[in-house]
């Protein structure tokens, strides 16, 4: 028996289990997000906007607004979808807020990827929680000239089926590797 080799397949298959369980554990968290949508999507009220990772979580797709009183470096140009559900471009701008911090506001969709020229102020829109724990706000209505954004939606994703996944990714490894150094044994008898 191979040790080096048995040794890193061994590894791995064990990496790829616990990433398996990793999802497994997700499950509960999904759900507790798609209500966490569902009731913020029906309350209409605006409420500040959040610029720290603790308060995205009480806040997220709520309705809310800035003032965006300066913009911060040039304006991102990121692929998006439009309310239609075209695809294109979506603009992004870093805000300083006037009662302080920062916020990235999504100002629109269009097909160009020339920026546009907007100079800030008051922003409506709805919070979208961001893979960094923080949020940006969607505008809506959109601002510069730009089309309407898609609106915000429930992420769902199936933790389940990745579960099984990495489950199955690591019993084909042990088999593979299984039937790699029985090969290699029997030719060696």
């Amino acid at each position: 028996m191979p040790l080096i080799p048995t040794i890193l397949v061994v590894a791995a298959a064990g990496v790829m289990v616990a990433l398996g369980f990793w999802q497994l554990g997700k499950v509960g968290m999904q759900d507790d997000r798609l209500q966490q949508y569902e009731e913020a999507a029906a309350n209409p009220e605006l409420v500040t906007f959040p610029t720290t990772a603790e308060q995205v979580d009480t806040v997220a797709y709520r309705k809310s607004s800035v003032d965006c009183a300066e913009i911060i470096g040039e304006p991102r140009i990121v692929a998006g979808r439009s309310a239609r559900d075209q695809t294109g471009y979506v603009q992004v701008v870093t805000c300083k807020i006037a009662s302080g911090g920062v916020a990235d506001v999504q100002l629109g969709w269009t097909r160009a990827t020339t920026p546009v020229e907007w100079q800030g102020g008051m922003v409506t829109g709805t919070i979208e929680p961001l893979r960094t724990g923080l949020a940006k706000l969607v505008a809506d209505p959109p601002l510069a000239g730009l089309v309407a954004n898609a609106p915000v939606k429930k992420k769902q994703i199936d933790h389940l089926a990745y579960a099984g996944q990495w489950f199955f990714f690591a019993f084909v490894a042990l088999m593979i590797y299984f039937f790699a150094v029985r090969s290699k044994l029997a030719k060696r008898a």
